[in-house]
């Protein structure tokens, strides 16, 4: 083998190490982003979290991984985001429930609206009130009537005590100064099978978790809770146009990050979900989910948090809830 020869492998060897080893670095260097979602799998935060991460980590050219850590009413998972470094690698996709744990939990480690910046908006997404058919009634103000007519005489269920189905049904039948027996469960599936069994008379649930039972002969769609009705069910009319004026219940999705963020940061991430939500494959998958995919800045999204803070105040101690 002539010396020529050799060198020009060594050579060639040596350029192919190398390369190998950057990539190998360059590898091992990627960001790795955890979003975590405070349920378990399946749940609303759960669906939307793997509905934009892919796209997002090609924003961010970053490896986003979902994780469910499920307890509490959402409180565990959060607590861990709250504790995590603010440096933009741990976020919570979090709903309105996240405000309402601050009100609903005496002892929480964490304060909901303190301890967490929102770093982007994804969207809305509102609820359904549904009856059982059992209950012969057509519209929002026949059940009404036909509850205040029974006082305390019929069930709704709920995903739980202090969830947002509770929530919602309680501060409903606050306003229309009725009663009914408050049925909690350990999820908005469980919810809707008892209304489904004709166990309970009425649920509450968020759009995503009833589309399937549109047309179901066991339960009749009353109304939307939200101010404006649903792009996703245009003929169903609000609870106020249908027989509650002045309700209205509905959610925010969106990242938060613990507090301290610094603002670089927190603004890069959210122009990269901004551009994700700008997608139109992303537009329709949040939309087959029952979600208003909306962009904001960091500062339309804080000033939301910091209304929705005021607000759940006021919805917790309407219901009368309270987790110890």
């Amino acid at each position: 083998m002539s010396t020529r020869f050799q060198a020009v492998r060594r050579t060639t060897l040596l350029a192919l190490t190398l390369a190998i080893a950057g990539m190998g670095t360059a590898q091992a260097e990627q960001r790795v982003i955890r979003i975590v979602v405070p349920y378990g799998t399946g749940a609303v935060q759960d669906t939307i979290a793997r509905a934009i991460s892919e796209e997002l980590g090609q924003a961010l050219n970053a490896s986003i991984v979902v994780e469910n850590r499920a307890g509490a009413g959402g409180t565990v998972g959060t607590s861990q985001v709250a504790r995590a470094t603010p440096d933009g690698n741990t976020l919570v996709l979090a709903a309105a429930s996240h405000n309402i744990a601050g009100y609903l939990y005496k002892n929480l480690s964490y304060n909901p609206y303190k301890d967490f910046t929102g770093v982007a908006y994804v969207g809305n997404t509102g609820y359904i009130i549904l009856a059982s058919a059992g209950l012969n009634v057509k519209n929002t103000a026949e059940f009404i009537q036909a509850v205040k007519a029974k006082p305390g005489g019929y069930d709704y269920a709920s995903a739980g005590n202090g969830s947002a189905s509770h929530l919602g049904m309680a501060s409903f039948l606050t306003l229309a100064g009725a009663q009914m027996q408050h049925i909690p469960m350990k999820s908005t599936g469980d919810a809707v099978t008892e209304l489904l069994a004709g166990r309970v008379q009425a649920v509450t649930a968020a759009t995503i978790g009833v589309t399937a039972y549109r047309n179901d002969p066991r339960v009749t769609f009353l109304a939307y809770t939200g101010k404006t009705r649903s792009r996703f069910a245009p003929d169903l009319p609000t609870a106020a146009e249908s027989g509650l004026p002045g309700y209205a219940f509905d959610s925010w999705l969106g990242l938060l990050a613990p507090a301290g963020i610094p603002a670089a940061e927190r603004d890069k991430i959210n122009a990269a979900v901004n551009k994700v939500l700008a997608d139109p494959k992303v537009q329709t998958r949040l939309s087959s989910l029952g979600v208003e995919a909306e962009a904001k800045t960091p500062a339309q999204f804080q000033d939301l948090l910091k209304a929705d803070w005021e607000a759940a105040g006021k919805l917790v101690e309407a219901s009368g809830a309270r987790v110890e």
